[in-house]
């Protein structure tokens, strides 16, 4: 385990590699979902079998979440992606990045393409989507359904967020309430800066959607393709949500697809180049 300090939060840091002598092929990124998600949900998934293909793993606790720090406030969709951005200058990982995000994650993965393209070799998105207005209203809503339970009966909202955080355990969600509860999450997200429709399409590097199939967001598929130059999506039958958990090798398989593909362009164009 370590801690790293960005200036602003102390950030719970996992990371992982090739067997040791074995040099990394890239860098990949891998950012989680709200309230009773953590950075666990890739250690015990994908995150090994990423390692094992030679890529270098990063993985940390969004502020708030896991064993990072819990500040009162100051959890704006920019505030996470400022976290990210430094700790990846903390880190000293300078170059291009495979970013994977699970729900919320993936819209942080995605504002930190839009804001910095040099810095994204690709994104992966797990049923998740782009900030937009009507992402905020959803999240609004969500959150501030959360947080008006806990004021009247936080066993009804406990209960409430583990129905829908499927995998996760009655102690997660009591974790998820108190940080509903006793931080400005649930107001700061909603108000978080958004994109536009020219910010998400000026967004050029390889995108990825991984949705279920019984999912509400499976929708998303065919609009995020039209929105995006370079876009492809996968819809897994038979899960909802949590598709990263339940279809693991299947979400990993796809992701480390793309990241290959986009390696071996890379290193192609540089070869051409050099000769």
């Amino acid at each position: 385990m370590a801690m790293v300090d960005t200036g602003a939060v102390r950030l719970h840091v996992q990371r992982i590699g090739p067997r040791a002598g074995r040099p990394a092929t890239a860098t990949v990124v891998l950012v989680h979902g709200l309230l009773t998600d953590s950075l666990a949900s890739y250690y015990f998934t994908v995150a090994p079998a990423f390692a094992a293909a030679g890529l270098d793993v990063v993985m940390y606790d969004l502020r708030g979440h896991g064993r990072s720090e819990r500040p009162a406030r100051g959890y704006t969709l920019d505030h996470n992606i400022d976290d990210l951005e430094a700790l990846l200058d903390r880190l000293a990982v300078s170059g291009p990045v495979h970013l994977v995000g699970n729900s919320y994650g993936g819209t942080i993965a995605f504002g930190f393409a839009a804001r910095h393209p040099e810095r994204a070799a690709s994104v992966s998105l797990i049923e998740s989507e782009p900030a937009t207005a009507a992402w905020a209203v959803k999240l609004g809503g969500i959150l501030d359904r959360v947080v008006t339970q806990l004021a009247h009966n936080e066993a009804d909202a406990i209960r409430w967020i583990s129905a829908h955080r499927g995998h996760n355990t009655a102690r997660l969600a009591k974790g998820a309430a108190r940080l509903a509860r006793d931080t400005t999450l649930g107001r700061d997200i909603p108000a978080s800066r958004v994109l536009t429709q020219a910010q998400i399409a000026a967004v050029r590097c390889p995108v990825l959607g991984l949705y279920g199939g019984d999912s509400d967001l499976a929708e998303l598929a065919p609009r995020l393709e039209s929105a995006l130059p370079d876009c492809r999506t996968v819809v897994v039958p038979g899960h909802e949500h949590s598709v990263l958990v339940e279809a693991s090798g299947t979400v990993g398989g796809h992701v480390l697809g793309l990241v290959e593909e986009v390696e071996r362009t890379a290193g192609r164009v540089a070869a051409e180049a050099a000769g």
